[in-house]
């Protein structure tokens, strides 16, 4: 006869094939985006976009408060799919992080 097993150890069993799982699925959602995007570039279909992003400055001072000091907007090329391609984030990223703090 048998014995059931436990909660636990049908866990240790399936927790190397679940992660796998994921790490598969996001792989091949990668390259089906990397896939689509080189189409959409083959085939000239608005594959670039740009963002126009407010960077600004972030200065310490002596007096431990932080003075912050605005620059002109810049147009950023992007990427219009999931995931950063061709070292270009993608727009959605861009549109929803319009403002780039920049450390001191």
């Amino acid at each position: 006869m048998v014995e059931p097993r436990s909660g636990r150890a049908a866990l240790k069993r399936l927790a190397p094939r679940i992660l796998a799982s994921l790490v598969l699925g996001l792989a091949a959602l990668y390259i089906a985006d990397f896939l689509v995007l080189r189409y959409r570039v083959a085939t000239n279909r608005n594959p670039y976009g740009t963002v126009t992003v407010q960077p600004y400055y972030a200065v310490p001072r002596k007096d431990r408060k932080t003075e912050f000091m605005f620059d002109d907007p810049q147009d950023v090329a992007c990427v219009h799919s999931l995931f950063p391609h061709f070292g270009d984030s993608p727009c959605w990223y861009l549109t929803r992080h319009a403002q780039r703090r920049i450390d001191m």
